[in-house]
């Protein structure tokens, strides 16, 4: 690790960068942490020079790089944010103050879990460049655990699968997202890591061959359909998320086809069609395989197609097809948003996606009455599915959510006045798990007066859980006074 690197790395990335800020940067923070070591035994400076350089190979811009290099200064030594804001700009000072306040942050119990999520959830509405920043440096952190007694990795690497990769994954940083999981899933479950990188390594190791063969047979017969490619690479899947769906399916590693996948990136959405029409025609499609997650993306933006085809020696092999952009979005999510080439079109803030707009209301209700932490983690980190309206319109839900959450997702009155639903135009229970792209359509009873205290059991929620809580306090409330009110009036004058 080095500042040489790091400028080499800026520098092939976008030749225009102020290199000398940059190293400027580098100097003043070298100065601030001189002396100062890390647990392993190596300069301090090497940690926020490796965050830095994270920051550059994904592209990002010299504001956010620089901010890397400085986002311990304020902690760790005498300097200041004023000299900070004095030296580089209010911009890059902001940022550094936005980290230094989620510094102190420490998993311990569901209390204080609630209130970092409240500052991670405050910080992202602020400046999601923060959390950006925080995520390089949490990688760095996680990669040298060796180096801290027992205990404090299992801490760190636990807080890291708990609070940072469910983040990172809502907004839509998959690699990054795969990364802390993988180096966090190390320290949580020794056993299970091991035994799926064993499972990762064998089926590599096997299908390898035929991998080779079954890209180079897809490749010519694409080029002879003049489809043109960007890039045609193997992907390996990330050891935690392959731990999860190894659990989904009952440890049955066989019925897990994406191991090992082929991903084909293409220039336009036309060619991702155009390939997976000769990718079906070389090979036959898996039934119910198709996933066209381009006219249908994932609430946190991802957009790909995803098939699995049987192959050579029937081996099931999944192809996904995507865009250039629709792949440093995949891999980098908002964090895309802030590579260089962006600037060139004049923008310099990020899409606000949905999500990040809602993080206002979040801070307003969950915060303050979460009781149960399952409730947020179902909420707001588990996986995530869309469900159509008939208007067209898309909710965004935890997965095997039920018609009445969609119902309170639109709007209370409608969770209130609930009495039925159609999925996909049949007659559907409303606790029946609703899957990704179902079409909802919920029945309502204009002169129903609440929802059914019953509903508890099943939905999923913390929305739906509370307002229908609420109804019934409501509810209990109004009985009483009435009651009140009967005795009052059948009193003795």
């Amino acid at each position: 690790m080095s500042i040489e690197r790091l400028l080499n790395t800026v520098k092939n990335n976008n030749p225009e960068a102020d290199l000398d800020l940059i190293r400027l940067a580098y100097d003043y923070a070298a100065k601030a942490h001189d002396g100062q070591k890390r647990a392993s035994g190596e300069p301090y400076i090497n940690h926020p020079l490796a965050v830095a350089q994270y920051l550059a190979e994904i592209n990002l811009d010299t504001a956010i790089i620089i901010a890397g290099l400085l986002h311990d200064v304020p902690e760790d030594t005498s300097a200041t944010i004023k000299d900070i804001e004095k030296n580089f700009g209010s911009d890059i000072a902001s940022m550094v103050a936005g980290i230094t306040k989620l510094g102190k942050l420490k998993y311990r119990g569901v209390e204080r879990y609630v209130e970092n999520l409240r500052k991670m959830f405050i910080a992202i509405a602020q400046d999601v460049r923060i959390m950006i920043i925080k995520f390089a440096d949490r990688l760095h952190n996680l990669k040298t655990l060796d180096s801290l007694p027992e205990n404090k990795r299992y801490r760190i690497a636990l807080e890291s699968l708990e609070m940072f990769a469910p983040i990172a994954g809502r907004l839509g940083m998959g690699e990054i997202k795969g990364q802390l999981e993988d180096l966090s899933f190390k320290y949580v479950d020794a056993e299970n890591y091991q035994l799926m990188l064993k499972l990762q390594t064998e089926s590599s190791s096997v299908h390898q061959k035929n991998l080779d063969k079954i890209k180079e047979i897809t490749e010519k017969e694409l080029a002879s359909a003049r489809v043109p490619i960007i890039s045609f690479h193997g992907r390996i899947k990330h050891l935690y998320s392959l731990f999860r769906k190894f659990i989904r399916y009952n440890k049955e590693i066989d019925k897990i086809y994406d191991i090992v996948a082929l991903r084909v990136i293409v220039p336009t959405i036309a060619d991702c069609y155009a390939s997976l029409g000769i990718i079906h025609k070389l090979w036959r499609p898996v039934p119910n395989r198709i996933k066209d997650y381009i006219a249908q993306p994932k609430p946190n933006g991802y957009q790909s197609l995803h098939t699995a085809t049987f192959c050579l020696e029937g081996q099931i092999v999944e192809f996904q097809i995507r865009t250039e952009k629709m792949h440093e979005e995949a891999e980098y999510g908002i964090a895309a948003h802030w590579q260089y080439k962006e600037h060139k079109t004049g923008e310099n803030k990020a899409k606000q996606i949905s999500w990040i707009n809602e993080l206002a209301q979040i801070q307003k209700t969950v915060f303050k009455n979460v009781k149960d932490i399952e409730n947020l983690k179902i909420d707001f980190f588990q996986n995530r599915i869309f469900v159509w309206t008939p208007r067209g319109d898309i909710i965004d839900l935890p997965e095997a959510a039920t018609p009445v959450d969609f119902a309170y997702a639109i709007h209370t009155d409608v969770g209130n006045k609930c009495v039925g639903c159609r999925i996909n135009n049949q007659l559907s229970s409303l606790d029946t798990p609703l899957k990704n792209g179902d079409i909802a359509e919920i029945i309502i009873d204009k002169k129903r007066k609440g929802p059914n205290p019953g509903w508890l059991k099943f939905v999923k929620t913390n929305g739906a859980k509370s307002r229908i809580k609420t109804y019934a306090k409501s509810s209990l409330g109004d009985w009483i006074k009435d009651k009140l009110s009967i005795i009052k009036e059948n009193l003795p004058n």
